[in-house]
């Protein structure tokens, strides 16, 4: 099928992917009167009175603001805010659709990063969360850490962990589907930009053994000279042997290869060279870096990939919705690393273990299960530990 052509007809038919619609019989003056003026002056005072009752009065609690500045739009790079729209509305649709989440895509004109974060804060009132999307690297990194601080409501960079997540989740059960053990793990990286680093920061988290991250240049090691900050920074906990050397030099021996960076840069002799029955998820999309066929016949016992053609694909829609629908669904004013950690396992055990298989080690985001159990395992882990927490933001 050509999708290309099909989805620029279909996209021109539609002429956008979401509608407003009203919730409310607006047919009569007495009707007009109780959602606009005067009635709707009454909730207006309630919320002055009590900022939170917005939850209450408002549909602050089921609205999340999809916001990107067009720098790293799936695989295509810096194509601008305008092209970037219809990612964010089909993003917002997914919200919709797996969640029940009403989400408003939002294209800012800026590379700045105080620009950014002032747009984003002084809009934060309206929603009761933020997913920042395709914001390219190191930058994405700094955004996220400024508007974590200053909002009172959950920000989530998806491209970083939404990707670790589910990542996360599909190496865990692969390592239960080959035997291999965490903790002395060899662990090879091709790509230490947002995604890469967060998949390498959680598989920390989970003490699954030794990171090597691959840039353009080669291994992530300390001082190497093409490293930016977020990279040396990761130098400091990973590469405990000091390899330095290539992608092709690191990967001799490893157990597991994780690839988000760019396609068709992962051989056959590469994939050889690695431990017995190794693991390799290989997510550049659409052309991964290497073809899941190609990996299994070169060795490779699991495979997973950005390809929805192929098993094991790893699909953000696995994890987003359902971590927001928790987030909002208990309030949260931030998404812990206690609530990453809780979505994995919430992912992973979708599968029963006795239905674990090489071909099934992520369950598909069309599994009613997951966006369930996602929220359910979230809304929990804020309540168990980041409600417990003190948090300040800029104006609390």
């Amino acid at each position: 099928m050509d999708y290309k052509e099909l989805a620029l007809k279909k996209h021109e038919e539609w002429k956008g992917k979401l509608s407003i619609e009203t919730k409310v019989p607006i047919t009569n003056k007495e009707e007009l009167a109780i959602a606009y003026t005067p009635g709707v002056a009454a909730p207006c005072l309630e919320i002055k009175n009590d900022e939170s009752s917005a939850y209450t009065y408002t549909g602050k609690g089921n609205l999340v603001a999809v916001i990107t500045d067009g720098t790293a739009v799936l695989g295509l790079g810096n194509i601008g805010p305008s092209a970037g729209m219809p990612v964010m509305e089909g993003k917002c649709a997914l919200f919709k659709t797996f969640a029940g989440i009403d989400a408003v895509p939002i294209c800012i004109d800026s590379t700045d990063i105080d620009t950014i974060v002032n747009t984003v804060y002084n809009i934060s009132k309206s929603f009761g969360g933020i997913n920042l999307e395709d914001i390219s690297a190191p930058r994405c990194f700094e955004i996220e850490r400024r508007l974590i601080e200053i909002c009172d409501i959950p920000v989530f960079h998806d491209d970083q962990h939404g990707t670790a997540i589910i990542t996360t989740a599909g190496i865990l059960n692969a390592l239960n589907v080959t035997g291999k053990k965490a903790g002395n793990l060899k662990i090879v990286f091709s790509g230490a930009g947002a995604a890469g680093i967060s998949i390498a920061k959680m598989f920390m988290r989970f003490n699954l053994g030794d990171i090597i991250l691959c840039g353009s240049n080669g291994t992530i090691y300390e001082n190497a000279p093409y490293n930016n900050s977020e990279q040396e920074a990761m130098a400091k906990i990973t590469n405990k042997n000091n390899i330095k050397g290539s992608l092709a030099d690191a990967m001799v021996d490893a157990d597991i290869f994780i690839g988000v960076s760019k396609p068709g840069i992962v051989s056959r002799a590469m994939i050889q060279s690695m431990a017995k029955d190794p693991i390799v998820f290989a997510m550049s999309n659409p052309v991964p870096e290497i073809m899941p066929d190609l990996a299994k016949s070169a060795g490779a016992a699991v495979v997973g990939t950005g390809r929805s053609d192929f098993a094991n694909q790893v699909n953000n829609v696995i994890a987003f919705p359902g971590i927001f629908r928790g987030a909002l669904d208990c309030r949260a004013k931030r998404i812990t690393e206690e609530m990453k950690e809780a979505a994995a396992l919430a992912i992973a055990n979708v599968i029963p273990e006795n239905e674990l298989s090489p071909d099934y080690v992520l369950p598909d985001g069309f599994n009613p299960n997951v966006v369930k159990n996602v929220a359910k395992a979230v809304a929990y882990a804020w309540e168990k530990h980041g409600i417990k927490r003190k948090y300040i933001t800029g104006k609390h």
